[in-house]
């Protein structure tokens, strides 16, 4: 069997803040993506590529075609300055942070509402868009291991 598949020209990633313990951070990461799904626009959608993976026994496992890679940052800070960097660069993210924890998500926006933005304590920033300009924001992180 042959796929014929164009090199990717996009590509998902996933910041994730390295001081925060595993379970916070899937947590964080599973809000994330499927909220960048969910704000996703028809032209974003035409270039995520998903694809049905099917086995010996005609079970199909769906699973994107591109690359979804996950980073680590040593802080809120750097996913701050990469969130705006995404901002300024027009790529489609979402992102995650402290006050989106504990209680009702009514408390939850309740408490965000209350803060500003620089002090916030970012857990994540999921992104999707052009490889080169998410390479430009990301290039300076490393694999989350």
């Amino acid at each position: 069997m042959s796929f014929d598949i164009d090199p990717p020209l996009c590509k998902f990633v996933v910041l994730l803040n390295k001081k925060l313990d595993s379970g916070v951070v899937l947590n964080a990461a599973s809000h994330m993506v499927a909220s960048l799904m969910d704000k996703a626009g028809a032209s974003e959608k035409e270039n995520m590529k998903f694809l049905d993976y099917p086995d010996a026994d005609g079970q199909v496992h769906p699973v994107s075609g591109l690359s979804l890679i996950v980073l680590r940052a040593d802080n809120s800070n750097k996913i701050r300055t990469a969130r705006q960097q995404a901002i300024e660069a027009g790529i489609l993210h979402v992102d995650f942070t402290e006050s989106m924890t504990g209680d009702t998500c009514v408390e939850q926006m309740e408490r965000t509402k209350l803060q500003r933005e620089s002090e916030l304590n970012y857990y994540g920033l999921c992104m999707f868009g052009p490889k080169h300009e998410i390479d430009k924001i990301t290039s300076k992180f490393s694999l989350w291991r």
